[in-house]
């Protein structure tokens, strides 16, 4: 069985053909329009879908779509995106279901790889698992007792929208002083050209580092230690078992990962602190297009 996934972002859009094993055996990258303008990029997805059945000449019983904010998964309708305009209450499942006599399954781009990482990746056989994906924006999925936990109105996991201080910057969500605001990408490249008076990638900031920069270490180890804040709410709050960290900010690697250990075995409750392993996501740039495909197996979506 095939089936296309679609990791739906602010930056760019992933697709691929995924097998029942969660290989990705076709795949294809665009970017994002960033002219918000919500036909073209639907008709952009719809025509590139129809080229990865045709070039693989496979059978395709479905797509799942990822996307980068709250969604209605039920009714399949895109509530809004904090990084994209132009996206309210849009029914994307019907649009495209109808544009492509396919099945269509939709849901957050988190929960989305965090399916794929709980089934294929970092969180295979862990019941109580929290997924985070550090990019232009922070998005958070839960798994609890082996089932991923949407909500009471679908829209659980919002981990980037967790106000850590009283007062701050205003977030695009509309929030205030949310940890998305502080350690989104182009926060984070912000800080980095301030500190080297010109613009750097995340990539070259994290070499800088690794080379012993000062300036690059305290921004990596700054951007660890906010997340630490939020995560200790999240491991006192849900016990998990495990937090799997994916994205592109989290190419940092200890980096990220040694500070915010440190946080959250200072700062959680003990018993909780010492139970929780946090690790790297497994499935690399894979992760949101194996997941989506994953949002059309009834047992996982439901």
């Amino acid at each position: 069985m095939y089936t296309i996934g679609i990791d739906l972002g602010a930056t760019f859009v992933k697709m691929g053909l995924v097998d029942d094993k969660g290989k990705v055996c076709f795949r294809r990258k665009i970017e994002t329009p960033p002219s918000s303008n919500k036909a073209l990029l639907i008709d952009a997805i719809i025509d590139n879908i129809r080229d990865i059945i045709k070039a693989s000449s496979k059978k395709v019983s479905g797509v799942g779509i990822g996307v980068p904010g709250p969604v209605d998964s039920k009714k399949g309708i895109v509530h809004y995106f904090p990084n994209i305009k132009g996206w309210e209450e849009v029914p994307l499942k019907s649009i495209l279901e109808k544009k492509l006599s396919l099945e269509v399954e939709l849901d957050n781009d988190v929960n989305a790889m965090t399916l794929g990482e709980f089934v294929f990746g970092a969180g295979k056989y862990c019941d109580n698992l929290v997924c985070l994906t550090l990019g232009t924006g922070v998005g958070g999925g839960i798994i609890i007792g082996g089932k991923l936990y949407r909500g009471g109105s679908m829209c659980a996991g919002e981990i980037g929208h967790m106000p850590i201080n009283e007062t701050g910057p205003k977030c695009n969500c509309g929030g205030i002083a949310c940890l998305e605001r502080y350690i989104g990408n182009r926060y984070i490249l912000e800080r980095a050209k301030k500190a080297f008076g010109s613009n750097i990638t995340l990539e070259t900031l994290t070499n800088l580092a690794k080379s012993g920069n000062k300036k690059a270490i305290a921004i990596w180890t700054d951007v660890a230690e906010k997340l630490g804040v939020a995560l200790v709410e999240v491991v006192n709050l849900l016990n998990p078992d495990k937090i799997v960290i994916g994205g592109g900010v989290s190419k940092a690697g200890s980096l990220i990962l040694n500070p915010l250990k440190r946080q959250i075995k200072g700062r959680a409750m003990k018993d909780q602190a010492r139970h929780v392993k946090i690790v790297l996501a497994k499935l690399g740039a894979d992760a949101g297009i194996i997941g989506s495909s994953l949002l059309l197996t009834a047992s996982l979506h439901k």
